[in-house]
């Protein structure tokens, strides 16, 4: 089976790329895989590639590079494709839009993966009547703006296949009123198996992962935590990550640990990239979020053998942690009821113990080889099954912007090879 895969910046780092390179691997192992990036904006990826697996882009912006894409006028043409209702809107480009409906058109793939809602739509738009087209989500249905989830029920309609990373998103996209042809189901994200030995539970360390966000409610577990601190005054608490683009609040938690008395035994610890090694280091890790897509952090402590205190937010955590087992559901925004989750954890070294074997063994079933098994067993039976696909509507604009970046494509030639050249000189 041929597979392709559609990735906004393969080049870049974060949660679905992470998982579609997890994913992708171990596909390769029994089919013909690529990974295609929208954009590149750096040589290499920051992620390893997969073995056995192969990543091109549509669309470079590096500055340096013979072929840079920045300056064509296309570029700054507004998509007309890709929907205004995906954040990342802004970053598509009439440009974006012909070159990934040339990729579509062209592509030989048994299967043709989207990985946002925005490429999932120019799947419906773009793509050949050949492929199977699947639609992944990789954050939740109810998360997107009213704009967007408009055209996901119109535009997914044209699709095979919808997989959320968890049943309570995959209910919500059943509720959409997509047709009887489009075939909706759950399939978790996959971590593999730590290569790091499994967490020790005598280590007096709590531990957090994940972006300096508010969604991320740290100042909930920091509350927490002040409100144990002389209790045991052994503990403390590591927090691994950093802010985006739009929101980063270390200042903010440097200033709340701080007025708490807690520094030196609060830390922010920055980005840790791989994670294992510093879960391992824990015997405790927390996840105060007030919304989840998935829960990889969750996964990925129970996979090093830490027990979780979780905020029961929706929607994953419920999915993942068996609560009083391998891990505690508290209510989401409670300092309270986080702290006396976490002190019946430090309070009890063979609990700690107890519980991370029971995390280690549960989180087993989101190991890749079971997930891949999962997506193809999916595939093949759709493909197996389906009938030709009769596409009902094609967008007039997608065809016209199409030609319209074939036409600009011919007359930038000449001033794109100028450019190149002038930069090589260092005149530019």
């Amino acid at each position: 089976m041929r597979i392709s895969f559609l990735i906004h910046n393969g080049f870049h780092y974060g949660g679905t790329v992470q998982t579609t390179f997890t994913l992708a691997e171990r596909l390769a192992e029994r089919h013909e895989v690529e990974i295609v990036s929208v954009f590149r904006h750096r040589d290499r990826p920051r992620l390893d590639l997969p073995s056995g697996v192969t990543l091109r882009h549509l669309v470079d912006l590096r500055e340096d590079s013979p072929d840079y894409d920045g300056e064509r006028p296309d570029a700054r043409l507004p998509a007309r494709v890709f929907p205004r209702g995906d954040g990342r809107w802004k970053q598509y480009s009439a440009l974006t839009d012909a070159r990934i409906g040339d990729h579509l058109r062209g592509v030989r793939a048994d299967v043709v993966v989207g990985t946002r809602p925005g490429l999932n739509v120019h799947l419906a738009r773009q793509a050949g009547d050949g492929p199977l087209l699947v639609a992944q989500e990789h954050l939740v249905l109810d998360g997107h703006s009213r704009r967007l989830r408009r055209d996901i029920a119109h535009e997914y309609a044209l699709l095979d296949l919808v997989t959320t990373v968890t049943e309570a998103d995959a209910r919500a996209y059943r509720r959409l009123g997509l047709p009887d042809s489009v075939r909706v189901a759950s399939v978790p994200n996959s971590v593999p198996a730590p290569a790091v030995p499994p967490a020790d539970p005598s280590a007096r360390v709590v531990v957090a992962a994940g972006r300096l966000t508010r969604v991320k409610r740290y100042d909930v577990l920091v509350d927490a935590f002040a409100a144990l601190a002389d209790e045991y005054p052994d503990w403390s608490l590591r927090i691994y990550g950093s802010g985006d683009a739009v929101q980063d609040l270390r200042e903010p938690l440097t200033r709340r640990i701080e007025a708490r008395g807690l520094g030196g035994r609060v830390r922010l610890m920055g980005q840790a990239h791989p994670m294992e090694p510093e879960w391992a280091q824990g015997s405790i890790a927390a996840v105060t979020s007030e919304r989840e897509a998935f829960g990889m952090a969750i996964v990925e402590a129970m996979r090093c053998g830490l027990p979780v205190v979780a905020a029961d937010c929706p929607h994953g955590p419920r999915e993942i942690v068996e609560d009083g087992v391998d891990g505690w559901l508290v209510p989401v925004g409670d300092p309270a009821a986080v702290a006396r989750a976490l002190r019946g954890l430090m309070a009890d070294e063979e609990l700690r113990a107890r519980a991370g074997r029971a995390a280690r063994l549960a989180a087993e079933r989101f190991d890749p080889a079971p997930i891949a098994a999962r997506h193809e067993e999916l595939w093949t039976g759709l493909l197996d099954g389906r009938a030709p696909r009769r596409r009902t509507h094609a967008p007039a604009a997608a065809a016209r912007y199409a030609r319209t970046g074939r036409a600009i494509d011919a007359a930038y030639g000449a001033k794109a090879a100028a450019g190149r050249a002038l930069r090589r000189l260092g005149l530019r």
